[in-house]
């Protein structure tokens, strides 16, 4: 059996002798340029964090791109190791996905690649690396690689006067024991757009305006609960995508990889927090300060509760009766295999871990229905490459419509059905992107022309 680990060598191997050009001036020049280095930032005042991340910052620059229109993206890779970009909600070609398990190749280290696509569908996307870490968690999704990617048609929820990008991650992870003897990361420090509460420019607003948030949980493993103190929020997109019935919320929860966009109206003067609500995420630094012009003092939280998320609020019931395209339903059921004290588990699809997991052949143009079975004790944030599924039905809770996404959380003993159409062709990866279940077999792939 050759692991991912071995895989990821190969791969990486094949991408340096291929004949990818080294000197990139000798092309046309492109749209963007993203340099992959080591990069040393204050995180907090005079505490100093060591990652690799994009452009000598964190998260990585906003790529702003026009849906329909074609992009050009040089990569230069300054590190010791091959690296990926994965360009996370796109409906890229396999070849340019960023996933080695589609076939893309790496960029080889000290080497450069370039990508070139066209940018759909319009929404917040993001990109970030896509490869193997294991033990080490100075690695992959555990470095500050990862950037907010807006593809316009520009989204207008009603009309606003700001927009903010907030990036949620966790640092200086390691390995806990849980009382399974499985292994799971822990972080000391948890932080938005790479600063923790309080230390950084706040987000400056004035009272009356109309101001659009997108969240993204770029966390290589840990979900987020967010809340503004002080104000509401309508969540107005999931994934990028639009809802079909807008809400107003306390808070929003994001599982590693999924992105919320929510609208807020500026109509409480003052200081306030943003941030994290459990209190062990807020004590490692997740927030930031909203302030609004002419305001100052010390800046204000309000404790919720309890945890509130459900994204049923946000779909359209399923009409009783309505005819339905044919579909396909394909089973998955998720499992995990205890290796050993001090080990971390081993995940599995069907009962196999990648790369021994079936590859399904699907039609093109065939609607299908995933049905996700989660027989674990962990949740799963689950990611579909390349394309955009539909939420249907979670366990015993009425059918929903109109909610399409590309990463769902699936609850440990739960159950998810999604649905999508295979409309673009080629190798396409599944998996859950919290980056320890991935490396430990958590994917497959579905192949079709």
């Amino acid at each position: 059996m050759v692991s991912r680990r071995e895989l990821v060598k190969r791969v990486g191997m094949a991408a340096v002798a291929s004949a990818v050009p080294r000197d990139l001036r000798a092309l046309a020049a492109a749209d963007y340029s993203l340099e992959i280095a080591p990069y040393s930032f204050e995180v907090s005042p005079h505490r100093f964090l060591k990652t690799i991340a994009y452009n000598q910052q964190v998260p990585g620059p906003l790529l702003r791109l026009k849906e329909g229109r074609e992009v050009t993206i040089d990569v230069t890779n300054r590190t010791g190791d091959a690296e990926m970009v994965h360009w996370h909600g796109l409906f890229t070609p396999a070849d340019m996905d960023g996933a080695m398990e589609e076939g893309t190749p790496h960029v080889p280290a000290g080497g450069s690649r370039r990508y070139t696509f066209t940018p759909r569908p319009a929404g917040v996307r993001w990109y970030h690396t896509h490869t193997f870490a294991g033990h080490d968690l100075r690695k992959a999704e555990y470095t500050g690689q990862h950037g907010f990617l807006m593809v316009d048609a520009r989204m207008d929820a009603g009309g606003f006067d700001g927009e903010f990008f907030l990036a949620l991650h966790d640092w200086n992870g390691s390995l806990s024991g849980n009382e399974d003897g499985s292994m799971d990361p822990v972080y000391e420090v948890s932080t938005i757009n790479g600063r923790t509460l309080g230390f950084g420019e706040p987000l400056r607003v004035k009272e009356g305006q109309r101001v659009l948030m997108h969240l993204l949980n770029a966390s290589a493993t840990d979900v987020h609960w967010i809340a503004l103190a002080g104000h509401k929020m309508q969540v107005v997109a999931l994934d990028g995508n639009r809802v079909p019935q807008p809400k107003t919320v306390g808070m929003v929860r994001l599982a590693p990889a999924e992105r919320v966009s929510v609208m807020v109206e500026m109509d409480n003067p003052g200081v306030w927090v943003m941030g994290e609500v459990r209190k062990h995420g807020m004590a490692a630094g997740m927030g930031i300060v909203v302030e609004y012009a002419g305001r100052a003092g010390k800046p204000q939280w309000q404790q919720p509760e309890a945890l509130v998320w459900d994204y049923l609020q946000f779909g359209e019931a399923a009409v009783a009766g309505e005819r339905e395209a044919a579909v396909v339903e394909i089973p998955l059921v998720f499992e995990s295999k205890f290796v050993g004290h001090g080990a971390m588990d081993k995940w599995m699809i069907n009962g196999k871990s990648f790369p021994d997991t079936a590859t399904v052949s699907l039609t093109r143009g065939q609607r299908y229905r995933l049905l996700f079975k989660n027989s674990s004790n962990d949740n799963h944030p689950v990611h579909l490459h390349r394309h955009t599924f539909e939420l249907r039905r979670f366990s015993d809770r009425p059918a929903t419509r109109g909610i399409f996404k590309d990463t769902v959380l699936v609850e440990a003993r739960k159950e998810v059905d999604v649905e999508f159409v295979a409309d673009n062709p080629g190798p396409t990866l599944f998996h859950c992107h919290q980056q320890n279940h991935m490396d430990q077999g958590f994917m497959m792939l579905f192949r079709y022309v």
